[in-house]
C-alpha cells in the first residue's frame, strides 16, 4: 500500500491539529509526528534541501511543531514522496517523513528567507525591483525566437545587459563567486535568479516573490510565464542548484 494513502486514510487520530482553516488555507501552526524508516534520528535542515546544512536532529517518534510550511528538494520516505519541507524550531524537515494526517498543507507558508536581493558589487544598470518590473513587462505566451532557449540572455536583459557573458546557465551559475550564491536554497527573493543543471545547458530564471518565477519555454516554446520551481524540475527532469544575486560575467 502506497504510503502516501496511508498517510491520508489515516486522518487525524492522536495528532493535536492546532489549525484553523480559512477558505483552503490553513492559518495557525501544527503539529505531526516524525517517523523514519530505520528508527534513527531525521536530520534538521538549514534550508528545505536534502543537501542543506544539519541544524540538528529529532529522534524518531517525536512530537513537533510544524510552523510552516514551504517547497523545496522532492524527497523519498515513509510516507512517499514529497517536495514540502516542514520548519519545526530554527530548521527545516521533509514532510516525507512526518505524519501529519495528510498528504497536502498543514501549516502556512513560509514568509521565506530574510535574504533579499541585492545588486551591490555587481555594476547592473537595473535595481532589483526594476528588474522584477521590466520582466513582468515581457510576459506572453506567443512562440518567440527571440525567447525560446535564450534563458540567460533573457535575466541579463531585465537587468539592463543585452547579453549574460556566458556560454549557457550552467556555465554562468559556475562562474558566479560563491559570495553571491546560495546553494540548495529554495527561498529566493524577488530579483533573485534560480539556476538548474542537466545534461545539457541548464536553466536559469528570475524570482518574482512568494516562491514564483517568470521563465521561458516552461509553458510553451518561445514563451515567457510564470512557474515554479517544482514545475522545472517535474516536467523538465532538472536538477535545482540554487539561487544567485543577479551577477553577470559581461560585467566582469
Amino acid at each position: 500500500m502506497n504510503m502516501g494513502i496511508f498517510k491520508r486514510m489515516a486522518g487525524v487520530a492522536g495528532i493535536a491539529a492546532a489549525i484553523a482553516v480559512v477558505g483552503a488555507s490553513p492559518a495557525f501552526a501544527a503539529t505531526g509526528t516524525v517517523h523514519t524508516d530505520s528508527g534513527a534520528p531525521l536530520t534538521v535542515r538549514s534550508s528545505p534541501s536534502a543537501t542543506a546544512g544539519s541544524v540538528g536532529s529529532i529522534a524518531d517518534g517525536t512530537a513537533v511543531t510544524i510552523t510552516c510550511q514551504t517547497n523545496g528538494s522532492t524527497v523519498d520516505g515513509k510516507y512517499g514522496t514529497s517536495d514540502i519541507w516542514d520548519k519545526v524550531g530554527d530548521g527545516y524537515v521533509s514532510d516525507a517523513y512526518v505524519y501529519t494526517g495528510s498528504d497536502g498543507r498543514v501549516a502556512p507558508d513560509c514568509a521565506g528567507s530574510t535574504l533579499t536581493c541585492s545588486t551591490a558589487g555587481t555594476g547592473n544598470p537595473k535595481t532589483c525591483a526594476q528588474a522584477v518590473a521590466y520582466a513582468k513587462t515581457r510576459i506572453h505566451t506567443n512562440d518567440l525566437d527571440s525567447y525560446e532557449g535564450w534563458c540567460d540572455r533573457i535575466n541579463a536583459q531585465n537587468y539592463g545587459w543585452s547579453a549574460s557573458g556566458s556560454n549557457t546557465a550552467y556555465i554562468h551559475w559556475t562562474q558566479i563567486p560563491s559570495s553571491f550564491k546560495h546553494p540548495g536554497d529554495y527561498q529566493v527573493p524577488a530579483g533573485g535568479l534560480a539556476f538548474f543543471s542537466s545534461s545539457g545547458a541548464g536553466h536559469t530564471m528570475i524570482s518574482i516573490g512568494d516562491g514564483k518565477f517568470l521563465s521561458n519555454d516552461i509553458n510553451g516554446y518561445g514563451s515567457y510565464t510564470e512557474t515554479t520551481i517544482a514545475q522545472i524540475k517535474s516536467k523538465w527532469g532538472q536538477t535545482y542548484l540554487g539561487w544567485s544575486q543577479p551577477w553577470f560575467k559581461v560585467n566582469h
